[in-house]
């Protein structure tokens, strides 16, 4: 039994003296799901296997970082023959160009980057890069989309911080919270009303396709209308697509929208793995990052050869025709029968997918932005993660979070999740 696990709970107890909760991120605590957190040796493929040697079939993937599967070869083999060359310069190297020029071909509102060594970290100066470049200083984000956890983005925001209201975090200062706006996604004539009763906004964010509520995909109207009235007033408008870059598609999700953002951030998938992010959009913006211009920003780590290295090997294979509409095909396969029968059973279970990316919404028929989670049945969500736990299949670890398939997921496993997660809808 997946439950029995010694090693794991002496190896946590001895880590909570060390770490708070024993972690280095809040959602790994697994305390929504009252269990106690796993604590893993290695991965392979599609399979993660805890220090007691149990195996669990991966739907986290390293929260959508690893669209090819955990260890793949040829990105491994790349890693280790630079690490072999040295792990860390603090200086430029070729391949920093490259992954560049791979990003910026795939998406062209990126004319110029600047890699950084988190999500977080892109967001955060994508923000002071705004408010450099238009002279204002309020933010505008959306209820439930998380950009990170730097101050001026944990307003109401996703996920791990769900539970906390208004700023998201004990130590952030009221005045940042008077400096970001945060409004309901998808409310179009809200949204155009507020952004046109303003003179003071200096950026608009938002998760185009949102990870941190769970998979909820932005109206195309909305979007629409954000490009047109953003352009009208000078603001600048980011979509961070640190989760769906190259995860929904080759070109990100704004180019499933056609939509051009003035910023983008990107990271997960492009680290192949490793720590990396990035931001870059119109040239005019991001020449005011120093050493050109006097928006500062710097990281020792940032471009780190390994990181590039295996980030270029991941968007060369990925680059593959046919890679995504098969990828994509896959999950919709997957979600299908499960989708039938919630409609049969007339079961209030919304499943909602975008790419590669799925989430299981229980309680509700449909969610468009946060406020539709407010009748969410997380203890039902919580009864089918732990279900499918406990015999062998890891989903995220949270309500509030998006699931994702890999290439390296094989039929035999995806058959198999199916089964139970089949097997287990049919008892409700």
């Amino acid at each position: 039994m997946r439950s029995h696990r010694p090693l794991t709970e002496a190896l946590y107890r001895d880590s909570c003296a060390l770490m708070p909760a024993g972690v280095n991120s809040p959602v790994r605590s697994f305390q929504g799901m009252g269990l106690t957190p796993l604590m893993i040796s290695h991965g392979k493929g599609d399979t993660i296997y805890d220090v007691d040697g149990h195996s669990y079939i991966d739907f986290c993937q390293s929260w959508g970082a690893l669209i090819l599967g955990h260890a793949p070869e040829h990105v491994v083999v790349k890693a280790f023959e630079q690490l072999a060359k040295g792990s860390s310069f603090g200086i430029a190297t070729p391949y920093e160009k490259e992954l560049a020029e791979r990003i910026a071909h795939h998406m062209p509102s990126m004319e110029r980057l600047r890699f950084v060594s988190s999500g977080t970290e892109a967001m955060m100066t994508a923000i002071r890069l705004s408010r450099g470049f238009t002279g204002k200083s309020v933010i505008v984000k959306f209820n439930g989309h998380y950009h990170g956890h730097s101050d001026s983005l944990l307003i109401k925001a996703g996920s791990g911080v769900s539970h906390l209201q208004e700023a998201s975090s004990k130590g952030v200062p009221q005045e940042l919270i008077r400096l970001t706006v945060s409004l309901p996604f998808n409310a179009t004539q809200l949204c155009r009303d507020f952004i046109r009763s303003r003179d003071d906004l200096a950026a608009i964010l938002l998760e185009p396709i949102t990870g941190n509520i769970g998979v909820v995909a932005a109206k195309l109207e909305f979007l629409q209308m954000l490009r047109e009235e953003s352009s009208k007033k000078g603001i600048v408008l980011i979509f961070d697509e640190v989760i769906t870059g190259f995860r929904v598609g080759l070109n990100g999700a704004q180019g499933n929208y056609r939509i051009q953002p003035d910023l983008t951030c990107l990271g997960k998938v492009i680290g192949g793995g490793f720590p990396a992010a990035v931001f870059g959009g119109k040239k005019e913006i991001m020449d005011l990052i120093a050493p050109l211009g006097p928006v500062y920003q710097a990281g020792t780590l940032s471009g780190n050869p390994l990181a590039m290295c295996a980030g270029c090997q991941v968007l060369k294979t990925i680059e593959a025709a046919g890679f995504f509409e098969s990828l994509n095909a896959r999950l919709d396969a997957f979600l299908a029968p499960i989708r039938n029968l919630v409609a049969q059973k007339k079961l209030p279970i919304a499943i909602q997918s975008a790419g590669s990316m799925f989430t299981f919404f229980f309680g509700v028929e449909k969610v468009e932005n946060k406020e539709d989670l407010l009748q969410m049945d997380e203890e039902g969500f919580k009864r089918f993660f732990r279900y499918l736990f406990e015999r062998g299949v890891y989903l995220s670890p949270s309500a509030y979070e998006a699931h994702f398939i890999s290439s390296a997921h094989t039929d035999e496993n995806l058959r198999k999740t199916q089964d139970l997660i089949l097997e287990y809808i049919e008892q409700l």
